[in-house]
C-alpha cells in the first residue's frame, strides 16, 4: 500500500515513543523515517527493525560515550543511529573542523542518514557517509548513492565514518507518498499501541456504550 509521507511520520512518532525513547527523539526519529521514505528507501521496516532490536535497552547504554572523540562508540558496543545521527547533527561545526567523524558499531546504519542532511543544511556543504563499500552523499535536499543497495539495509555495521565538504553526483529526487507493507505497518503499530493508555472501569463510564453493564 501507499501512505503520505504525513501519515508514515506520524504512525513513526507514536511507534518510537511506545519504545520508550523520548518525545524529542521519538520526534526525530519519525522525520528521519519520513526523509528515508521520501527517497524510496523502506524506511518503515528500517525503523521497526531498530526498535525491535534496542527493545527496552536504555538509551545511555547505545549512546557515544564521548562527542569529542575522533571515534564514537556506546557502553553496549551497539550504537543507535537515532542517538547518534541526532549528535551528529549537533556536532556539524566539529564534523567541518575535523574533515570526518566515525562511528562503530551502528546498528541500521540508514537510520543515521537522515541527520546527514539536518548537518549539511547547518554547514552550507554536502555531508557524505561510508560503510561497508556503499556511499552515500546528501546536501539535506538531494540524495547521492553509490554502491550495493542491499548492503543499505544491514542491520549491524562495525564502522561508519562520515566526511564533509562532500561531493554530489547522481542526485535522487524525494517523493510525496511511499510504499509500506502491511507487516511493516503492523510492526510499528506495534510499538505505537503501547501509548495507548489501559481502560479503566472510569474511563469506560465516561465513553459512549453501555459502560459497565451490558444487557445485550
Amino acid at each position: 500500500m501507499t501512505y503520505s509521507l504525513n501519515e508514515i511520520e506520524a504512525l513513526s512518532k507514536r511507534a518510537a515513543r511506545g519504545s520508550g525513547l523520548a518525545w524529542g527523539l521519538a520526534e526525530e526519529a519519525a522525520k528521519g523515517t519520513r526523509w528515508l521514505s521520501a527517497f524510496g528507501f523502506q524506511g518503515t521496516d528500517l525503523l521497526a527493525d531498530l526498535l525491535e532490536m534496542n527493545d527496552r535497552i536504555p538509551a545511555i547504554d547505545v549512546s557515544p560515550v564521548s562527542l569529542r572523540a575522533a571515534v564514537w562508540h556506546a557502553p553496549a558496543r551497539r550504537m543507535s543511529p537515532l542517538i547518534a545521527g541526532a549528535s551528529l547533527s549537533d556536532c556539524a561545526v566539529r564534523l567541518m573542523e575535523r574533515g570526518s567523524i566515525t562511528m562503530e558499531n551502528v546498528c541500521v546504519p540508514l537510520l543515521a542518514v537522515p541527520f546527514m542532511g539536518g548537518a549539511a543544511l547547518r554547514l552550507g556543504h554536502p555531508v557524505a557517509v561510508e560503510w561497508d563499500g556503499v556511499r552515500v552523499a546528501t546536501d539535506g535536499r538531494h540524495l547521492c548513492l553509490h554502491g550495493e543497495t542491499d548492503i543499505l539495509y544491514t542491520r549491524m555495521t562495525t564502522e561508519m565514518v562520515f566526511s564533509t565538504p562532500a561531493k554530489m553526483t547522481g542526485t535522487k529526487e524525494p517523493v510525496m507518498r511511499a510504499s509500506v507493507s502491511p507487516q511493516s505497518w503492523d510492526r510499528l503499530a506495534v510499538f505505537a499501541h503501547r501509548t495507548f493508555a489501559p481502560a479503566t472501569d472510569e474511563s469506560r463510564l465516561k465513553g459512549a456504550g453501555a459502560g459497565l453493564n451490558d444487557n445485550d
